[in-house]
């Protein structure tokens, strides 16, 4: 039987058992999540977070390895992470190398799923990319949060890549991280869409095996106006789709 076929059939027997896994694990956190939210003691349901992350990570059989190109494995507080968005798995192993509360902004859809509703509404920041007044009052938030010592997560291809190719960046993260005046840390996910890709249930990827992540030297905003907005968007990019030539051998 040929190798494809075998990964055919393979793909969505473990998409399955990932999915299953996720939804399971969830639910036995989701009281922990709750009362955490609820009193607002988010550093533990960051702390729960990666505990889900974990179960589901390793269940399933995914293995996270973590390049460092950063001086220091202890992330800047607060920060802005920016990273490709291959897979869902981007998300799910990025609690493996943030190391202090971080909120994440997702799309407004997270809200119409049973239980999620009160977690993505407690702990991160939903926004309607279509709305002009709705993103706008997801910026306000972030800032807010920012303020507050928490870093930001946020994907600014502002989608999930389908093959890895890297998409044009939207200003967001780096108009906010010049705004506040927070670093920037550039995160590659190399090779997530791989292990898990977004697509037809049967006919995208889906496999265990190593995930690597590439955590590049945060870049200081220090001094930056929105005159550098541009600039430092093109230089953030042109960093993660360096790194994916070096490792992947695939560029824009």
């Amino acid at each position: 039987m040929p190798l494809k076929l075998i990964k055919r059939i393979f793909a969505p027997i473990w998409k399955t058992w990932f999915f299953t896994l996720f939804v399971i694990s969830f639910v036995l956190l989701y009281p922990f999540f709750y009362i955490t939210i609820k009193t607002q003691h988010l550093n533990t349901t960051f702390k729960i977070k990666r505990i889900w992350s974990a179960c589901i990570a390793y269940g399933s059989f995914v293995f996270p390895k973590l390049i460092y190109k950063s001086k220091s494995k202890k992330m800047p507080q607060p920060c802005v992470f920016v990273g490709n968005h291959t897979s869902y798995l981007d998300i799910v192993l990025s609690t493996f190398y943030i190391d202090h509360l971080a909120l994440y902004m997702g799309k407004a859809e997270l809200l119409k799923a049973p239980l999620f509703k009160t977690f993505f509404k407690g702990m991160d920041i939903t926004v309607n990319r279509k709305s002009i007044k709705d993103s706008h009052r997801a910026f306000i938030k972030a800032g807010e949060e920012i303020d507050k010592g928490r870093s930001m997560v946020i994907y600014p291809e502002g989608t999930i890549s389908t093959y890895g190719k890297l998409r044009p960046f939207k200003n967001g993260p780096f108009k906010l991280a010049i705004e506040k005046q927070v670093p920037i840390v550039p995160v590659v996910n190399l090779n997530n869409w791989e292990l898990l890709q977004n697509g037809g249930y049967f006919k995208s990827n889906g496999c265990f095996g190593v995930a690597k992540t590439v955590i590049l030297e945060p870049i200081e905003t220090k001094g930056m106006t929105e005159e550098n907005l541009v600039d430092l968007r093109e230089r953030v990019f042109k960093l993660i789709n360096d790194t994916l030539h070096e490792y992947n051998g695939t560029k824009n």
